[in-house]
């Protein structure tokens, strides 16, 4: 499978909003981009900045595990941070998510990681607080690559 890497230095929160607001403009039914990072990154900042691109307002699914937001196409955000490991994933019905047509954003993938789709956009962001962050962006599949390339070019953009 072919896959695509970018790494972004020096993201402050501006930046990864910027980012996020790539990310939903580049959105496609079955996109799933898995997010990695430590309490405070900006898994959420980055989704709720995507979902805002699409007319629609986000919040944390930490308690609830998955929230569903009605846009073209539906995004699924899913929190696995209380989640032990993927059997509890499949337990609330992950598998339906996925053969819905939504795009999804996973916050926590490493407590889940088996049940990670093969052909997704891996974000891996390091740093928490005010430091800035360093992103490291790995697509994996073609549809995926296309993604990567919309949320950089737009990103670009919206920083000029």
């Amino acid at each position: 499978m072919e896959e695509m890497c970018a790494t972004l230095s020096h993201m402050d929160e501006l930046a990864t909003q910027s980012l996020g607001r790539g990310l939903g403009r580049g959105l496609f039914s079955g996109a799933f981009v898995a997010l990695f990072g430590d309490l405070g990154a900006g898994k959420t900042t980055l989704v709720r900045a995507a979902a805002e691109q699409l007319g629609v307002e986000a919040q944390s699914p930490t308690f609830t595990i998955v929230r569903e937001y009605s846009s073209t196409p539906p995004i699924f955000h899913f929190d696995a941070y209380r989640l032990s490991d993927e059997s509890e994933l499949y337990a609330i019905g992950f598998e339906d998510y996925l053969s819905r047509g939504g795009a999804i954003f996973m916050e926590w993938c490493e407590n889940v990681s088996p049940a990670l789709p093969r052909e997704r956009l891996d974000i891996v962001i390091s740093g928490s607080g005010g430091e800035p962050r360093r992103m490291q962006l790995t697509a994996h599949g073609i549809a995926h690559q296309g993604l990567l390339k919309a949320a950089l070019d737009f990103a670009g953009e919206d920083r000029i």
